[in-house]
């Protein structure tokens, strides 16, 4: 059976070089070369869906794709589609760099510049182990999800706005359709997920900040096992530890909840850091809760502004939504649309705190009467998100993209 290797390289004179070796390997089929990240986890989640035996066996990275690092982009495959073997071609053959691949999931480093023989014997070897990782798992084939979930972030204009609660009722809405869901708390100095369900809990998302490799099992130690089905990773007890989970830490949280469940809804607060930039960079939808009035407007428009400045996404990607809405108000969503530049939820929610106090007061924000304006609104936006299994309302979301290759200091300097 000829093995199938899918080249990964932004450079043209690279592909060029790699393709013509890679057509001159015995029983290879090169497949059509990707030039980006976005388009080779598009790819791979395509064929995935058709079915696990349509992946290639081997994926070749250069160094120089983009717009995601090459060992960040290794870390993705590995984890979403773990019996398809990677290899990293680069210039750094040192032993720093070749102990790191490995930490990222590669399976092989080949050298610049390229030479048949070294080729050769990298391809043979990781097309034998991936054919053996799946002889291996044989029937089990839950592992290879490949397509991994969707990432929705839930950010606040300023606090107060009810960023947690719709985050809470978004999760539960995609988990009661019979979606797999995780809310993951990345507000990390104030977050109040664990207080709005009544959970007392003792592991939490800095637990995980310092693990190259989070495993399933890993994931799961972590993991808080909710009554109502969802699984919640949870902000540290203790503030400070927040500053533990690094930008890079955090990529590799998200992915690894993403290669598990269906549905990952992520609360990021009001206050940006390096962690909750990179995590709204790469979500599949990422939202900007509001209330209709002056202060928490402004709040929004300078957070777009902000993400926009930092490049972590334009406005245009960006969906706002409208909390504690009333006819009565002067602030419409039209003129939060127009004022803010993003694209605004059709679906708004009313302003009926009585509805909630009573909830929220006990700890029991997964109890809401099913009859209430608010939970049926915040459900309603569920399905416009397309999170609701069957729904077919995906006009909010934005294609899944990695783009994370500036650090967040480097973000920061650019706003200035």
């Amino acid at each position: 059976m000829p093995t199938r290797i899918l080249p990964a390289v932004g450079d043209a004179d690279a592909v060029r070089s790699l393709t013509t070796l890679l057509s001159q390997l015995p029983d290879a089929e090169p497949v059509v070369p990707v030039t980006d990240s976005t388009q080779l986890i598009d790819t791979l989640a395509r064929l995935a869906s058709e079915s696990i035996d349509e992946l290639p066996e081997v994926v070749v990275v250069h160094e120089r794709i983009g717009p995601v690092p090459a060992l960040e982009l290794i870390r993705e495959v590995a984890l979403r589609f773990p019996a398809v073997g990677v290899i990293l071609v680069t210039s750094d053959v040192s032993p720093g760099l070749f102990q790191a691949a490995m930490d990222y999931g590669a399976r092989g480093l080949i050298s610049l510049p390229l030479g048949y023989e070294e080729l050769a014997t990298r391809v043979h070897a990781v097309a034998q182990w991936s054919v053996g990782v799946r002889r291996h798992l044989g029937a089990v084939t839950d592992v290879f999800t490949g397509v991994g979930g969707t990432v929705v972030t839930v950010s606040g204009a300023k606090g107060g706005v009810g960023a947690t609660t719709t985050a809470i009722q978004l999760a539960l809405a995609a988990q009661a359709s019979g979606r797999t869901t995780a809310l993951l708390d990345m507000d990390l100095q104030t977050g109040d997920v664990a207080s709005y369900l009544d959970v007392q809990f003792r592991r939490s998302v800095a637990d995980l900040a310092t693990i190259s490799d989070i495993s399933p099992r890993v994931l799961a130690d972590a993991v808080f096992p909710h009554d109502t089905g969802l699984a919640l990773l949870l902000a540290p007890g203790e503030g400070e530890r927040g500053e533990e989970v690094t930008e890079r830490a955090a990529r590799q949280i998200v992915s690894a909840l993403r290669s598990r469940y269906e549905v990952v809804v992520v609360d990021c607060g009001a206050q940006l850091s390096g962690a909750g930039a990179a995590v709204v960079e790469m979500a599949d939808t990422a939202l900007l809760v509001t209330t209709p009035d002056v202060v928490a407007v402004r709040g929004a428009k300078r957070a777009v502004r902000m993400w926009d400045r930092l490049q972590v996404r334009k406005a245009e990607e960006t969906t706002v939504v409208v909390n504690r809405h009333s006819r009565a108000t002067e602030i419409q969503p039209a003129l939060i649309q127009k004022i803010t530049g993003t694209g605004v939820a059709a679906t708004v929610i009313p302003a009926n705190f009585k509805e909630l106090q009573g909830a929220v007061d006990a700890g029991r924000v997964h109890e809401l009467d099913a009859k209430g304006t608010v939970k049926q609104a915040l459900w309603t936006l569920a399905g416009e998100l397309g999170l609701v299994k069957g729904s077919e309302a995906n006009s909010h979301r934005n294609g899944g993209r990695e783009r994370g290759a500036l650090t967040f200091r480097r973000r920061r300097e650019l706003g200035r």
